[in-house]
């Protein structure tokens, strides 16, 4: 009995472990948009737009893109497209790592031979709840560019939810933050204080 309860304890350890690193990858990632790029043109914005100020509502095309006035602008505006596509590439490598790597632990951890029924259950779970959030992410991204919006990436958890998209200089507008909130409202049980939207400048 002793030795099923210290095995029950580690199992529950490891998926502790698991959902931990899970969630300092999601924060890596959104400190990496916070903090680098106060020397480029594609910083990322850390506000939380959710309770900004109301600043009216802008064209939407210059949700979207950049003005330019003069071919300088047109080069520079190109080059920080290129540099905001490397931020949503690079993000959706790192949580389908994170996705992966936690899954292929979980399924470790459920071929034990000594694992306990009660522990593989929880394991498989996790790995379904894992599922859930990988494919309601990819939903709420489609509704989200279908809106007009050029890209976006979505990190869900049980309790929260980040959106990044890319903004235009002065921000977006009230009407596009109300649109990709009530996107996630109606694809997710969270409630707006539960959401962050990252603006990728």
């Amino acid at each position: 009995m002793e030795r099923k309860n210290e095995m029950k304890s580690k199992i529950f350890k490891r998926n502790a472990i698991i959902l931990t690193v899970i969630a300092f990858v999601c924060v890596a990632v959104y400190l990496n948009w916070s903090y680098a790029g106060d020397s480029n043109d594609s910083a990322v914005s850390d506000d939380t737009v959710l309770s900004g100020k109301d600043e009216g509502i802008a064209e939407e095309s210059s949700e979207l893109y950049f003005n330019s006035a003069d071919q300088t602008s047109r080069e520079e505006e190109l080059t920080v497209s290129s540099a905001i596509s490397d931020y949503f590439a690079t993000a959706r490598l790192t949580r389908g790592q994170a996705r992966d790597s936690a899954v292929t632990v979980l399924r470790e951890t459920m071929e034990t031979e000594s694992i306990s029924p009660q522990a593989s259950e929880q394991a498989l779970a996790e790995i379904s709840a894992l599922a859930e959030y990988t494919v309601a992410e990819a939903e709420i991204e489609t509704l989200i560019k279908a809106k007009g919006f050029a890209d976006c990436v979505v990190f869900l958890d049980e309790d929260s939810a980040i959106v990044a998209v890319p903004a235009p200089q002065e921000g977006l507008s009230s009407v596009s933050v109300s649109r990709i909130t009530d996107i996630i409202l109606s694809e997710t049980g969270l409630s707006t204080t539960q959401i962050k939207i990252i603006e990728v400048k």
